[in-house]
């Protein structure tokens, strides 16, 4: 059933339970209040209101809880203003009444939901709003000039602050956020919004955004953007220790198969390749804690695979955790592939290959896009790997049941 016609469904019992309350009083009362210009006055004044607080909230100057509470407060004093009209006087009554409102209730709530509601809301493929370049510009003049009259408030700066970053307006958007002051220091997210619009300007996440960053990540150890930020910091000091550091413990907050988590990874392997290099001392000879070989997929199955499917490489202990020591993310398309895992591969405060007298290296190519096995995921392992060992061959010749 679609949402529309539950939407309709229940309104019709609303619209019933109402009629079965007011008009038993109506059909005994002759008498309505003859105040009709004054209702019609305050039901104009309500409209507009309640058109003014949709507008705000779909343009991003009110929250949906602000606006709830505005709208409750705003049809509260409705009531209060129009209930003694609108209710019968005692003494009062007539067929003629209770047959217009038998007619007018449902005709009213119609054309108020029309007049004010949001009939696409109903529609989950039409939800999201539409937002012009000119209806975007409408709404920053609008809020700049309410932040000139109200200098405090620092919701306000930050949602300013926000636009101007999202427009690239980047100095405006610095300015804009020192307004919002203690809101900003508070905030983990916001300090690293603030950071890197301050990089933008100057061209670098040195000196005072690394500082935000810093603070944030003291708030948040687990932020997404500040362990972002961090990493591509440490990226320009060409410091790919911290750059593994941060970006391992941002990777697994990510989507494995977004296209943010997929570059992430691609970045952190690179980043760990040219630390386990470094470690080596620039030399080909891999150090003594390492496994390498090949990974291929075998004929038999290989039509079930795509070329952008992800591909996990990983070694793990044979008994015991199945928690990955090391983990490379590549795709299908990389097949045949010439692997290295080791201990710089290692997940944040994981165990290490150099731990353990015997690890399992699986390859799995992930169908859900997820590194955990799924149905349907193809995959191939090789158990009972010194570490150390080269040459390992390892064939994707399974599928996931």
């Amino acid at each position: 059933m679609s949402p529309q016609i539950v939407f309709a469904l229940l309104a019709a019992l609303l619209v019933l339970a109402v009629l079965a309350i007011v008009l038993p009083s109506q059909w005994r009362v002759p008498k309505v209040s003859s105040a009709v210009d004054r209702r019609a006055a305050n039901l104009e004044i309500f409209r507009g209101q309640l058109a003014e607080l949709e507008r705000d909230r779909n343009e991003g100057l009110l929250a949906d809880a602000d606006f709830d509470q505005a709208k409750s407060e705003l049809q509260r004093r409705l009531l209060d203003e129009v209930q003694p009209e609108i209710l019968p006087k005692a003494g009062g009554g007539g067929r003629k009444t209770a047959l217009a409102l038998l007619v007018a209730i449902p005709l009213a709530a119609v054309a108020a939901y029309a007049l004010l509601g949001n009939p696409d809301a109903l529609d989950p493929l039409r939800r999201q709003a539409r937002v012009s370049p000119q209806q975007i510009e409408e709404m920053l003049v609008k809020l700049e000039t309410r932040l000139k009259t109200s200098p405090d408030d620092a919701k306000g700066w930050v949602m300013l602050a926000r636009s101007y970053k999202a427009l690239g307006r980047y100095p405006e958007s610095i300015e804009a956020y020192h307004h919002a002051g203690a809101l900003v220091d508070s905030d983990p997210a916001l300090l690293a919004d603030y950071a890197e619009s301050l990089a933008q300007v100057a061209g670098s996440l040195e000196g005072k955004p690394l500082e935000l960053i810093a603070r944030a990540l003291k708030l948040d150890p687990d932020e997404p953007q500040s362990l972002f930020l961090a990493g591509a910091a440490a990226g320009e000091r060409q410091d790919y220790a911290a750059v593994v550091e941060y970006w391992g413990r941002l990777l697994p907050l990510l989507d494995p198969a977004s296209q943010d988590g997929q570059a992430i990874g691609a970045a952190l392997d690179k980043a760990r390749a040219i630390v386990a290099q470094r470690k080596s001392g620039g030399k080909a000879a891999a150090s003594s804690e390492s496994i390498g070989g090949e990974v291929t997929i075998s004929g038999k199955i290989a039509a079930q695979a795509k070329p952008d499917d992800l591909l996990f490489v990983f070694a793990r202990a044979d008994e015991g955790s199945r928690m990955p020591l090391a983990v490379l993310r590549l795709v299908v398309a990389d097949l045949p592939f010439a692997f290295r895992l080791d201990d710089t591969m290692a997940l944040p405060g994981g165990k290490k290959i150099s731990e353990f007298a015997k690890v399992t290296i699986e390859a799995r190519i992930a169908k859900a896009g997820k590194a955990q096995s799924s149905s349907g995921d193809l995959f191939g392992s090789v158990k009972g790997v010194t570490p150390g060992s080269r040459g390992v061959k390892l064939v994707i010749d399974q599928v996931q049941r």
